[in-house]
């Protein structure tokens, strides 16, 4: 039986017992890839001999263990030691890597997983793609996976923002993991990458097409979360503002809605908010830790606390620079030299201000032009303060960061080489096939 909460401070509690000292510091690293069929640009379907299940299944003898629902429910994960490997809804593959003391080492272990399910979709007629948005395909004609969990957060969500389903469906992405010394700690690195969180879209816009033309946004992935659910995603003031705390926090996610409630392994929708159950319990049962870690993991800010801190803002991009992403963070918020001079690289944007600095870093990425700052030299020394930061704290991450300062110097985020090909090629096919991960 999980511990009941039933008081604010228990809610605080769960941010101030995540908090590690400095030097047990460590990073962890999500990736989520697109699947296709080796020879069509259409979803993969869960069943059949090359469907997604199928695709678990071949990998389970490489010391997977299958996780399934309930003992006759689909298998919908896999895991092994600290990893796993997931479904989100239309059937994009995510491998959650454990926490690391070093990027290079994240890098690693998603590489082994990468070369892993590559053996195994060569031999089913799969591939891996690196985009941020699935380029020909819509959301009427998308599969969904066999999870309870997303099929009932589709009922709310999709009466809460128009592209709801399209995050859910349509997009992949590459998230950071980081952890936090005390809750002064945590407050600067969370409002410093949510200040920064623009750039790094601009880096890593990955997602220019939809419908199979040409969206006018190179991370389209992005925009898509500004039609979600206004409540739940996006940036709360507190990250900009100055007044981010433990309790700023949880008191913005108290007042957000549920979208689900677990009892005895029944995915509930009772229509109330967090706030609500704290105080009332539902049919005659208080909330419990688990209900806090469910509500947690359905909010969707751009910076994102559990049990660590998760930056959001990166498209699905190829390997390498996937593996630059962890490096880049560790660099900029693990040294304190490093963070210094991160919070100087901008101007204290008002919450307005930023909405629209990361409206321009959607649509024009590193091509950008933001209060006449361009966005690809705040990138190349955004990059360039990592690079510091690492050579004091590790310089074996550092060469991580290549693939990064290639692109800052060029000024043109990954899109544009997707808009080139398309133009030069619009066939589906070839263009899948050139973005295989």
């Amino acid at each position: 039986m999980e511990r009941p909460v039933t008081t604010l401070d228990a809610l605080l509690s769960y941010f101030r017992e995540a908090e590690r000292p400095r030097e047990a510091h460590k990073v962890g690293l999500e990736h989520e890839k697109l699947l296709y069929p080796a020879q069509g640009v259409g979803a993969v379907r869960y069943d059949g001999p090359s469907g997604v299940a199928a695709l678990l299944s071949a990998l389970q003898p490489n010391g997977h263990t299958a996780f399934r629902e309930t003992p006759s429910a689909p298998v919908i994960a896999l895991l092994r030691q600290s990893a796993s490997i997931s479904l989100e809804p239309g059937g994009q593959l995510e491998f959650s890597g454990a926490a690391w003391r070093s990027a290079r080492e994240a890098h690693a272990e998603n590489a082994a997983h990468v070369a892993e399910v590559e053996a195994v979709c060569k031999a089913l007629g799969l591939r891996m793609v690196a985009l941020g948005y699935r380029p020909f395909d819509s959301v009427p004609d998308m599969p969904w996976m066999p999870k309870t969990r997303h099929l009932t957060m589709r009922k709310t969500l999709e009466t809460q923002g128009r592209l709801a389903l399209d995050m859910m469906l349509m997009t992949a992405t590459g998230q950071v993991s980081l952890d936090w010394a005390d809750e002064a700690d945590c407050a600067r690195k969370a409002t410093l990458t949510a200040r920064i969180s623009p750039l790094l879209v601009a880096l890593f816009a990955n997602s220019p097409l939809v419908a199979g033309k040409p969206s006018g946004l190179l991370s389209y992935r992005s925009h898509v979360w500004t039609q979600v659910d206004p409540a739940r995603c996006g940036y709360p003031p507190f990250f900009l503002d100055g007044s981010f705390s433990y309790r700023a926090y949880v008191e913005w996610a108290l007042d957000v809605p549920l979208l689900f409630l677990r009892r005895d392994g029944q995915y509930l929708t009772p229509r109330m908010t967090f706030r609500q159950l704290l105080e009332e319990g539902y049919q005659g049962r208080p909330a419990d830790q688990s209900d806090w870690a469910d509500h947690l993991s359905t909010l969707f800010p751009e910076v994102r606390l559990k049990r660590v801190m998760e930056v959001r803002a990166a498209d699905c991009v190829s390997l390498a620079q996937t593996g630059a992403l962890p490096a880049l963070l560790r660099g900029l918020l693990y040294d304190a030299a490093a963070l210094d001079e991160a919070e100087r690289l901008l101007p204290r944007y008002t919450h307005a201000e930023h909405l629209a600095f990361q409206e321009v870093a959607q649509r024009q990425g590193l091509r950008g032009r933001f209060e006449g700052r361009e966005l690809s030299r705040l990138a190349a020394e955004l990059v360039a303060i990592a690079r510091r930061g690492l050579g004091r704290l590790d310089p074996e991450d550092a060469p991580l960061l290549r693939p990064l300062e290639e692109l800052a110097a060029e000024g043109r985020s990954p899109a544009e080489r997707v808009l080139e090909q398309f133009a030069r090629d619009p066939d589906p096919l070839r263009l899948i096939a050139k973005h295989r991960v």
